[in-house]
């Protein structure tokens, strides 16, 4: 990295690999970049011009793409990120992604990842990351969706149940307040992102069960890192409560799944 080189935080996966160089960002690629990035440069085609457009793909094993300037939110969470406004718009940006991704053929040959991927599998790429960390803003509101890595066929309602993991967010209490700013209502926020998203009303009442699979789908995804032995996901699970804040979670979102439902409801 030269002197000119700017390092990009944010994320777990590529921790200190990635960098900005003026308008292109230079990172690993993911083991499916060709079919990614022909996935990437179909959304522009498609006028979704809200996520990077590939640059090149070097044999080095890395990637560039270009810059999305704006702001990215970093744990702890600022307040700015969390407003009704910002969340409105993740839900109006996810859905303009949807939107187009359901016009894009799927490769059906390329190795998308797994293991965040919706097990019923779907016809159209999911983003399945869309955290804090992922999503770019602009004067408070969401414009754009960066670290793709993780797209892979599935349901739009999984995308979404994701996403509410991380925005309302579904932690229990003392979950939240490790990281996020105090004073958020999960039922209501609920709300906020379904109605941004545009939820039909039978999605919504699908949505907190949902919510529960993704959840569970995501502590064996941290489970599968930590078993092999990847210093961030052991160091993140030690230092936020280890498995007990799992189970902590999880009979939080059972407990409330009532709750939910009624919020998202008319």
């Amino acid at each position: 990295m030269t002197a000119e080189d700017e390092e990009l935080a944010g994320g777990m996966a590529n921790a200190g690999e990635v960098v900005r160089r003026g308008q292109v960002v230079d990172r690993p690629a993911p083991r499916n970049a060709p079919a990614l990035h022909t996935y990437l440069r179909a959304l522009r085609e498609r006028g979704f011009d809200a996520a990077p457009t590939p640059v090149c793909l070097g044999e080095d094993g890395r990637e560039q793409l270009t810059y999305l300037p704006g702001d990215v939110a970093l744990p702890p969470f600022p307040g700015w990120a969390m407003t009704a406004t910002a969340l409105t718009s993740v839900g109006r940006l996810l859905r303009r992604l949807h939107e187009a991704s359901a016009g894009v053929p799927v490769d059906r040959d390329a190795q998308w990842p797994a293991e965040l991927a919706d097990p019923d599998g779907g016809t159209m790429l999911c983003h399945n990351d869309v955290c804090p960390e992922n999503v770019v803003f602009r004067d408070g509101r969401a414009v754009a969706l960066i670290d793709f890595d993780q797209a892979a066929p599935g349901r739009p309602l999984w995308d979404v149940a994701m996403t509410a993991r991380y925005w309302m967010p579904m932690l229990d209490p003392r979950s939240v307040a490790a990281l996020y700013p105090p004073g958020l209502d999960a039922p209501s926020r609920l709300r906020i992102l379904a109605d941004g998203y545009g939820l039909s009303a039978e999605d919504r009442a699908e949505l907190p069960g949902l919510i529960e699979q993704v959840t569970q789908v995501c502590r064996v995804f941290v489970a599968r890192r930590v078993a092999e032995g990847d210093p961030a996901y052991a160091r993140a699970l030690a230092e936020r409560g280890g498995w007990d804040r799992w189970d902590r979670m999880q009979g939080w979102l059972a407990e409330h799944r009532k709750t939910f439902t009624a919020a998202l409801l008319p």
